[in-house]
């Protein structure tokens, strides 16, 4: 399959409680589907709040002997010095630019959303975030990396996201992405934004997963950049 956003199927969606001000793009990892995210957030919804969780469309992975499965680009390796698949993570982040749009026809301001995701999901959020000229509320990003972080800071100079809060998860024990990864991308993102609204949380004994406190701590996130706005 092509690796454009049409060869993926619909995103699992938790729609608001009440009449939806804010929203929460979240891709997930490898291999995986937006569905169990989509669950994830049910258990720490927000009223206000509309969850969408896309589907990654289907290629090989390099990685994994060119297997194909859900992917938002293609990885050769998971060392700090593989090669990348710039293009393929420029295309998947203009796509991923394009559903913000999208919710921003529905009538959702950009700085009311906020973008996260978990492993490659979350090195694509961070990537788009830092190149988009859309302000948004923020990222949250779970156990992962900063894709293409040579092409920094040059790649965010039009960046509309330089004061942005970010929200950055690790496990201790992550055997898949090193916690060494996500303490270097803390470091690199605190020289590309404002240092004041980076928040790294670790979390002892944790592999390659989400756990309940780290969730508790993204619902606590999202309340606080996607406050509720009173009817006018």
């Amino acid at each position: 399959m092509c690796g454009n956003n049409m060869s993926a199927p619909l995103p699992a969606i938790v729609p608001a409680a009440r009449k939806a001000t804010a929203a929460v793009i979240f891709l997930h990892g490898l291999g995986d589907t937006g569905h169990g995210w989509a669950e994830a957030f049910e258990g720490i919804r927000i009223p206000h709040v509309k969850y969408i969780c896309p589907h990654a469309p289907t290629m090989p992975v390099s990685l994994n002997m060119r297997m194909s499965m859900p992917s938002w680009f293609d990885i050769y390796g998971l060392s700090p010095e593989a090669i990348e698949d710039e293009a393929g993570i420029k295309r998947a982040s203009e796509n991923v630019k394009a559903m913000i749009d999208q919710e921003v026809k529905n009538g959702i301001p950009s700085h009311r959303i906020l973008l996260g995701g978990f492993s490659q999901g979350g090195a694509l959020s961070l990537y788009t975030a830092l190149t988009s000229q859309q302000k948004l509320a923020g990222v949250v990003a779970l156990s992962c990396w900063l894709p293409l972080r040579k092409s920094f800071p040059e790649a965010a100079a039009n960046s509309a996201n330089k004061d942005m809060h970010l929200l950055q998860c690790h496990g201790d024990s992550d055997p898949l992405v090193p916690f060494m990864f996500g303490t270097q991308t803390v470091e690199k993102m605190k020289s590309l934004i404002n240092p004041a609204n980076v928040t790294f949380k670790s979390y002892h004994g944790l592999p390659h997963s989400a756990c309940p406190e780290e969730m508790i701590d993204v619902k606590r996130f999202i309340e606080k950049q996607l406050p509720a706005i009173s009817d006018q």
